[in-house]
């Protein structure tokens, strides 16, 4: 569900594909990330979720790091009101798991009993800010305990529901599981370690996949080839107008990509935009002097439909959905050349060869032969290890440790709007033209 709730026909289709696939002997399963992101999600605090699960009737899910954007208290409110039993064997709050749900189920069609447990990245906590509230116990362990509970029942298969992302080879090999039903990575898998089957749809819901537990064999349904639900289509139409998120804000001659190869392959032309409007921001804000660099980090780009003709408030919002305010620090040359250089890690949820930064201000090169940032210059000079510079970044990558660990300790100077609020105003202001400009230049790949 991850990147699909804003485009009402992808809604529909994805709902439509399923229900035309869905029978008697399907179970219908969810991996994380269903409740958020999204405008619409942001705007109803994941309310509209429900509208599609009621549509579908899945049977079992787990909880990926996107379900709790609106806090612990309001997910545990939207998994009480859903259809599906939600299941966690390493989410506790206050010693129990969270929300009250299961660590493990069994589920029955015909004369075949299945065995899920649920499963979720221990550094969500790092991804938001409700840090303190939530335990996340180690992956592997409590897998190992789910599936020993489930084995001790006599269980015909054990099915992971996994958001673990890139850890899910290790909880193949580390558990006695026959399937892993995966997410957090945005790209789609399927495979085979060890007798297990590893599968992800990827993002967007443009794929469903189907499982023979039997056979092993994985069926692709491509979701832009299946009929429409188009009763669930229309309340998303309904409810992205009457949210008031139609206002045009600039226009695009030249449509602007939101994939993943944009997001996660270095320069791009959302990217540069997104920096753009970071930087510009900023330096309104607090000046020049320091030098001012903007930085968006891959993951917080959301993939969707390009950029195209009138562009609305609804698609800049829906570009980075997330309600977390644009911040100003404050940093010395040699913490930016290692933030720059952090553009090069893959934290869980990517892909080993994905880039994670888009910048504005700065040109870089790195060489994957030799892992280092080869060169880093800003407003045209090499960075100064002794020099003073600024940086204007979502407050998320403060407190996000997978992501850009130098800016944990920074020194905030400014605090301004919303990143999507931020992106409206520099529409408006100045326009949607972005260009690729060898900001990013990747070696040895």
């Amino acid at each position: 569900m991850e990147n699909v709730h804003d485009d009402p026909e992808s809604v529909g289709r994805l709902a439509g594909t399923i229900n035309a696939i869905d029978g008697d002997h399907t179970l219908l399963c969810g991996t994380g990330d269903d409740l958020a992101p999204g405008v619409l999600p942001l705007v109803t605090r994941g309310e509209i979720a429900l509208e599609f699960f009621e549509a579908i009737g899945p049977d079992v899910e787990t909880f990926g790091n996107h379900d709790f954007d609106f806090g612990p208290d309001r997910a545990a409110e939207l998994v009480r009101r859903s259809p599906q039993r939600w299941l966690s064997a390493n989410v506790i709050r206050e010693g129990e798991p969270f929300a009250g749900v299961d660590r493990w189920a069994i589920e029955r069609v015909g004369d075949v009993s299945v065995g899920f447990f649920g499963i979720t990245d221990p550094t969500t906590p790092s991804l938001g800010d409700f840090e303190g509230e939530l335990t996340f116990a180690d992956p592997i362990e409590a897998a190992r305990r789910a599936v020993g509970a489930l084995r001790d029942r006599g269980v015909d298969y054990v099915v992971a529901l996994s958001h673990l992302g890139r850890a899910d080879g290790r909880l193949a090999a580390a558990c006695d599981v026959d399937i892993v039903l995966g997410g957090h990575v945005h790209t789609e898998r399927i495979e085979r370690i060890d007798g297990t089957v590893l599968t992800r749809p990827g993002s967007g819901g443009e794929t469903v996949l189907e499982i023979d537990p039997d056979a092993g064999d994985v069926t692709r349904h491509v979701v832009s080839d299946g009929p429409l639900d188009t009763e669930l289509a229309d309340r998303y139409r309904e409810l992205l107008a009457t949210a008031g998120l139609d206002t045009v804000v600039g226009h695009v001659e030249d449509p602007i990509g939101r994939t993943d190869r944009e997001a996660y392959r270095g320069e791009s032309r959302v990217g540069n935009f997104v920096a753009d409007a970071y930087r510009w921001a900023a330096e309104r804000a607090v000046g020049t002097d320091p030098p001012v660099v903007g930085l968006q980090n891959s993951g917080g780009i959301r993939t969707g439909p390009p950029l195209s003709g009138a562009v609305t408030t609804g698609d800049l919002i829906g570009l980075v959905p997330f309600d977390e305010p644009l911040v100003v620090i404050e940093l010395s040359g040699a913490e930016l050349r290692s933030v720059l250089r952090e553009g090069a890690d893959t934290p869980g949820f990517g892909e080993s060869d994905w880039w994670h930064a888009h910048v504005s201000g700065a040109r870089l090169r790195y060489n994957h032969d030799d892992d280092r940032l080869a060169e880093a210059t800003v407003a045209g000079e090499p960075v100064g290890d002794d020099r003073r510079y600024r940086l204007a970044v979502s407050a998320f990558l403060l407190y996000a440790d997978t992501e850009f660990p130098t800016l944990a300790e920074a020194s905030v100077v400014d605090r301004l709007d919303t990143q999507y609020e931020v992106l409206i105003e520099y529409a408006r202001a100045v326009g949607i033209d972005p260009e690729r400009e060898g900001r990013i230049v990747r070696e040895g790949l």
